[in-house]
């Protein structure tokens, strides 16, 4: 989100300059890459390059691409063959191991619902979405229809073309991508062409919810920020809790544990962390925490805290489900050896990383397979006697 973000920034400064722009993205890959699909990247006619499409060495050649694609107004879907062993036709030596596909698209500011747009209604309310791109891998000097569908959570949908043909059908696997909560890739043959969809689910940035303002949550504030997730730092202590002390943080609240939550809206993307090393707020702050529908709870302290309010919450006639334990993870952060308040937060945000994206956090070089599933860009086809 925060790449999103920051390629919205760049292309209204660059309006504002008078500069032509094209915006990268990665549609499908077939093997390995340092970027998945989804990943982003605006172009300026001056050279400007705002996100990334690889690690460094595909962005060269697709600012050369682009500056074409703006010259000629027309969306241009380019090929990356990194499983040649000869990477000397791209002036690097790649070694990604996979087919990478971008769909180049120059920008016109005075298109409604153009690509940029459609972004920016994403980030303009907290809540998820479903963007739909299309291209054609069969005929790539066809005129690609690019970014041109926006699904929002509450309904609304954004589109860049009115006249779309399979609107109906692409609304419709749209919708099921929502429910998914999945990205998928589909090739629809009709009988004048083959047209391939990338229906892309974007979650809205994480929300993290600090409670506590001491001198260790600075550190991890500051590297929430780095990633782009949404903080909110809440503490009783007015002298503790202020901007001045948490500059990166995104909201800053001083409360009491009773009245916290009915100052934050919680989804299925935010996450708390239990930080005040004070036992009487942690504990009153849990015991409201559990009872509400959150995916992650971290607490700082041993084992032996957490186990003294598990025992003190049954002894106050509240005893907590496997389920409600299960989101409560505490002492917070993985093992890295970890001392400084520094590498605290590290583990912390390594942990919550981890544990939203439904890993274990081990070695990538204990794996024996592949690190990314293939299954997950593998391309569907769909037949369709007719495009209504």
């Amino acid at each position: 989100m925060k790449e999103i973000k920051n390629i919205i920034g760049a292309y209204y400064k660059s309006v504002e300059q008078g500069r032509q722009t094209a915006l990268a993205t990665v549609v499908h890959l077939e093997g390995s890459s340092y970027r998945r699909p989804g990943a982003r990247m605006l172009i300026t006619d001056n050279g400007q390059l705002t996100g990334a499409i690889s690690g460094g060495c595909l962005e060269g050649d697709a600012l050369r691409k682009a500056l074409l694609a703006m010259a000629e107004q027309k969306p241009m879907l380019v090929t990356y063959d990194t499983m040649d062993d000869d990477d000397a036709k791209f002036g690097v030596g790649l070694g990604c191991n996979g087919i990478i596909q971008v769909l180049i698209e120059p920008i016109d500011a005075d298109q409604p619902n153009n690509p940029i747009q459609l972004l920016e209604e994403i980030v303009a309310k907290r809540q998820q979405a479903v963007l739909v791109t299309l291209f054609s891998l069969q005929q790539k000097k066809d005129i690609h229809l690019g970014t041109c569908i926006l699904l929002k959570e509450d309904g609304v949908l954004v589109e860049k073309n009115n006249d779309l043909e399979l609107k109906d059908i692409l609304l419709a696997d749209a919708t099921l991508a929502m429910e998914n909560k999945q990205s998928v890739f589909k090739n629809y043959v009709t009988p004048k062409k083959d047209v391939t969809a990338f229906i892309e689910m974007i979650q809205p940035a994480l929300s993290l919810i600090v409670i506590g303002a001491g001198n260790d949550v600075i550190p991890l504030t500051q590297m929430a920020d780095i990633l782009g997730w949404e903080t909110t730092v809440i503490d009783g202590r007015a002298a503790n809790a202020n901007k001045d002390r948490f500059e990166t943080a995104c909201k800053i609240i001083v409360a009491k544990p009773e009245n916290v939550l009915s100052q934050i809206n919680i989804d299925r993307q935010t996450v708390f962390l239990l930080m005040t090393h004070n036992y009487n707020y942690d504990k009153a702050m849990l015991k409201e925490l559990v009872q509400k529908d959150i995916v992650f709870i971290g607490m700082l302290g041993p084992i032996k805290k957490l186990e003294r309010i598990l025992n003190e919450f049954k002894e106050e006639g509240l005893e907590l489900s496997e389920q409600q334990k299960a989101i409560i993870h505490s002492p917070v952060g993985l093992d890295i050896g970890a001392e400084t308040p520094e590498e605290i937060a590290l583990s912390i945000v390594a942990e919550i990383k981890a544990t939203l994206a439904n890993k274990k956090g081990k070695p990538l070089k204990e794996f024996s397979t592949t690190i990314h599933s293939r299954e997950d860009t593998i391309i569907e086809e769909v037949r369709l006697t007719s495009t209504s």
